[in-house]
């Protein structure tokens, strides 16, 4: 059995040979990961032109249905932010739920997609749009297909020389799409007069 390091006052391990401290466990690169993230997330959002957030405010509040979309962890937060808008006493849907609407010209369809050519989230702006409803897309591919069925693209553009390592598949978009909406919905907390009282009333009571 091996015989466990001395131990100082502190109550960490010291080195038998040279009485040193030894350093407490680490994660390195979570570390890094986690700088890394926070760097890049703040350039993506930072970049995004005063022109594109107000455009999406704007159609947001004009339309008397939003309904948002997107696959795998966009997807996800595609769906916490019908959840926020529908806290904020908007009529959110998501796609695919049995309770959604059908779209019409009154219809805002929010879809999220990195690549923009995810096939679902392509497939739907094309229906959307054939419905007479107006699209808004958060992608990083301006010249994708979504983007280009899109009234409104709001651009999050990815690194050029992307960690993948420390940030693999698309958590930087899925991250900073988050971060982004959440900016969106203080904004239209502002403008309804909303707070996180009168939005608490319209939170789930049954979790």
């Amino acid at each position: 059995m091996a015989k466990a390091r001395p131990r100082g006052r502190d109550g960490e391990a010291r080195s038998a040979a040279s009485g040193d401290i030894a350093p407490p466990s680490a994660a390195p690169r979570a570390e890094e990961a986690r700088d890394y993230i926070l760097r890049e997330v703040q350039r993506m959002v930072r970049t995004v032109p005063a022109e594109q957030v107000e455009g999406l405010v704007q159609r947001i509040l004009a339309s008397q249905k939003v309904i948002t979309f997107g696959r795998g962890r966009s997807g996800l937060v595609a769906r916490m932010f019908a959840v926020r808008l529908h806290h904020l006493g908007l009529s959110s849907f998501v796609v695919g739920e049995t309770t959604t609407p059908p779209v019409d010209r009154d219809t805002l369809v929010v879809l999220f997609s990195g690549s923009g050519e995810t096939f679902a989230v392509a497939l739907t702006a094309q229906l959307a749009r054939g419905m007479g409803a107006s699209i808004a897309v958060i992608t990083s591919a301006p010249d994708s297909t979504v983007a280009q069925n899109a009234d409104i693209v709001v651009l999050l553009p990815a690194p050029g020389s992307p960690r993948k390592e420390l940030a693999p598949l698309g958590t930087l978009f899925e991250t900073a799409a988050t971060l982004f909406v959440d900016g969106v919905v203080a904004e239209l907390m502002a403008r309804r007069g909303e707070t996180e009282e009168s939005m608490r009333k319209r939170h789930a009571t049954l979790e």
